[in-house]
């Protein structure tokens, strides 16, 4: 299937590994022409080498932190209007509610709920000018199913859910949609995390809290930053006009609910 996006251009946060790298992978092998952002140089550099491999369209490279309105500044002022933006941060660290304090909640409101919105209000408007636009946020299967030890993440990208939901149903008629992609298991450095955490907390070994994560899920495995950049890469497309304010779960059939 032809996409219809080559030679746009599009933002990626979060893209020299994981989840946000599969996404660029699959936006630049349409022909995408793809800024990759992330805050460790060496890690973008290798990715952006790699990319350009199967690449048909450019990539660029940003090192900064988008969690910060310094390191959005820097990125917009290398791509000020892209006609697809797909954020994306690290989520919060796990832990018990009764720990964090006051400044734990706002950071993580600010990483994984303020600084998408920030990001979103300053490249909308032109998209919506060009009457083309596909905004997707990766946020976390837990906004769906809440995880009990991931309480900064579930409270802050839950935040972010309930704007977009507005929002998305006035910038749809002008073909500028927003969506938020919902990840469960996928096999990720983030996922590592909650691992040994959880393993941890059990006084279990890692190689059992996987294989037990592995077992929850229908599918038998955890998911590849390939087919999730592959489902993002539709989700940009122009088949993907009617589709927006949705919540896009990719969890190997985890969630047990019909809704």
């Amino acid at each position: 299937m032809d996409l219809g996006i080559s030679g746009r251009k599009a933002i990626v946060c979060g893209a020299s590994k994981g989840l946000g790298k599969g996404c660029a992978a699959a936006l630049a092998r349409e022909g995408v022409s793809v800024v990759i952002v992330a805050r460790g140089v060496d890690a973008l550099e290798a990715t952006a080498r790699e990319l350009e491999q199967s690449a048909s369209g450019q990539v660029r490279t940003v090192v900064a932190d988008v969690t910060t309105a310094d390191g959005r500044d820097k990125l917009l002022e290398i791509c000020p209007d892209p006609d697809v933006l797909i954020t994306n941060a690290a989520g919060p660290p796990p832990g018990d509610f009764r720990d964090w304090s006051r400044d734990e909640w706002i950071a993580a409101i600010d990483a994984n709920m303020l600084a998408p919105i920030d990001l979103i209000k300053r490249t909308v408007d032109t998209m919506i000018s060009r009457r083309f636009g596909r905004i997707l946020n990766i946020t976390s299967s837990a906004v769906k199913a809440p995880i009990e030890v991931l309480g900064l993440s579930n409270g802050a990208r839950s935040g972010l859910t309930g704007f977009v939901a507005g929002l998305s149903r006035k910038t749809v008629a002008y073909n500028v949609t927003i969506n938020n992609v919902l990840p469960g298991s996928f096999d990720t450095d983030r996922l590592g995390s909650i691992i040994k955490k959880m393993a941890s907390d059990r006084t279990e070994s890692a190689d059992n809290v996987r294989s037990a994560l592995m077992s929850q899920t229908p599918a038998g495995r955890f998911g590849s930053s390939e087919e999730f950049g592959a489902v993002c890469a539709f989700l940009a497309s122009i088949h993907a006009g009617f589709i927006t304010g949705q919540n896009i779960l990719l969890d190997g059939g985890a969630y047990p609910g019909t809704f």
